[in-house]
């Protein structure tokens, strides 16, 4: 590790956050001696965030932490053009009333993480549409846009993976860039930003922010980017054949999100606990090096504190409690996932209506598989139709995905 002086790349580095720093000298200097404001954008996209975005969201928590100021940039402008970054298509485009409805939601999932208010550490929230709608499109141009070259904008990965998969990159996403660039600029007139935080498929548009800001400004700011997390299979952190990990309790129970970080592979458990929990170094060191079937309570750790930061501690205990239930002591548990089946449904499609497969057809394998019991009696029959009376059913794929089906 680098030895760093001030408290916030300190926390940063021991706990794993760094990918890549744009002045490792110059912020950490800065950072020793006042208070630094430092951003991260989300565009608003859906209701809520899912668990891909939360590096980010506990970055500007550490950074709080620390003693330093985080801003959460909504992207209500950038929302409207689309971020081409890691996307083979075109996002669709959203109406204002359906982005301010999602910003709505995603604000709820930072109130639990960020302390916002007035004071000099207090997180803000602030939306990019405050001034990208309001630009004047060919004094932008002259004032902004001539200090990009399309040499060097076409040598972006965003760029580069659209143009060799011949899909089209529409002129609104190719100014994507250009528009985030320009709010590194603005907050640090609006707000004395100095720091962009980001994952490390941002290091570019992170870069492009700093020099435009210093050749408009003559400002000195700092960037960095935070490692991509992934599953020990290379696959990104948070997709799951259920879909995304989402954050807000409307897409996705506090059990089920429990149940997320339970299932964390054995060799991320130690990485997870420094990433996703504000448990002690110390503490997390002790679990990691737990031997043998040890490994479980430090995942069952993981999951309570990574549910009791978003859900809180009361939601966390009892999807503890019912997990507790379900797995060792072979109840139903109380606050498992339920399914209503009015006078029947057909076994696959619970299982697919419930999230626990893709498909019908993958459902249908499963059943035959033998992966599939009904109040823990396996059943083969792909065929079947489940009534429910007066007591819920237990359906169950595999050992850790269970639901109740009631009537």
């Amino acid at each position: 590790m680098t030895e760093f002086r001030s408290s916030l790349l300190k926390l940063l580095d021991e706990r794993g956050y760094i990918h890549q720093l744009t002045d490792a000298e110059g912020l950490d200097a800065l950072a020793s001696k006042e208070i630094v404001t430092g951003y991260i954008g989300f565009d608003a996209t859906a209701p809520s965030l899912h668990v891909g975005s939360l590096v980010q969201i506990m970055i500007l928590r550490r950074m709080q932490q620390a003693g330093h100021k985080p801003i959460v940039l909504m992207g209500g402008g950038t929302t409207k053009v689309g971020d081409p970054t890691g996307k083979d298509e075109s996002r669709k485009l959203l109406t204002d009333a359906e982005i301010d409805a999602n910003i709505a939601g995603i604000r709820r999932v930072f109130e639990r993480f960020l302390t916002f208010g007035e004071g000099p550490t207090d997180a803000v929230m602030v939306n990019n549409d405050d001034w990208l709608s309001k630009l004047e499109y060919v004094p932008f141009l002259r004032d902004v846009g001539r200090h990009f070259t399309i040499n060097r904008m076409l040598t972006f990965d965003s760029v580069r993976l659209r143009l060799d998969r011949e899909q089209p990159l529409t002129f609104l996403e190719f100014n994507y860039m250009i528009l985030q660039a320009y709010d590194f600029l603005e907050l640090s007139r609006r707000h004395g930003l100095r720091l962009q935080l980001g994952g490390s498929d941002q290091w570019g548009n992170i870069v492009n922010g700093i020099e435009l800001t210093r050749r408009i400004e003559g400002t000195e700011v700092f960037g960095v980017t935070t490692p991509l997390i992934t599953n020990p299979d290379g696959s990104k952190m948070g997709k799951t054949a259920q879909g995304a990990v989402w954050l807000n309790e409307e897409q996705l129970s506090a059990y089920d999100y429990w149940q997320f970080w339970r299932n964390t592979d054995d060799s991320s458990v130690g990485k997870f606990l420094r990433l996703f929990t504000d448990l002690p170094l110390e503490e997390v060191e002790r679990l990691e090096a737990l031997p043998g079937a040890g490994i479980n309570e430090a995942k069952i750790v993981l999951a309570t504190e990574a549910t009791a930061m978003l859900h809180g501690r009361e939601a966390a205990s009892a999807a503890t409690d019912t997990a507790r239930a379900t797995f060792e002591q072979g109840g139903s548990g109380d606050n498992l996932p339920t399914l209503s089946v009015g006078e029947g449904v057909s076994l696959a499609h619970a299982l697919t209506q419930l999230g626990f497969t893709p498909s019908n057809k993958e459902a249908r394998r499963k059943i035959a598989e033998g992966a599939v019991r009904l109040n823990d009696e396996a059943v083969s029959d792909a065929a079947l139709v489940v009534e429910v009376g007066g007591e819920p059913v237990k359906l169950s794929l595999g050992k850790k995905r269970h639901a109740l089906l009631v009537r």
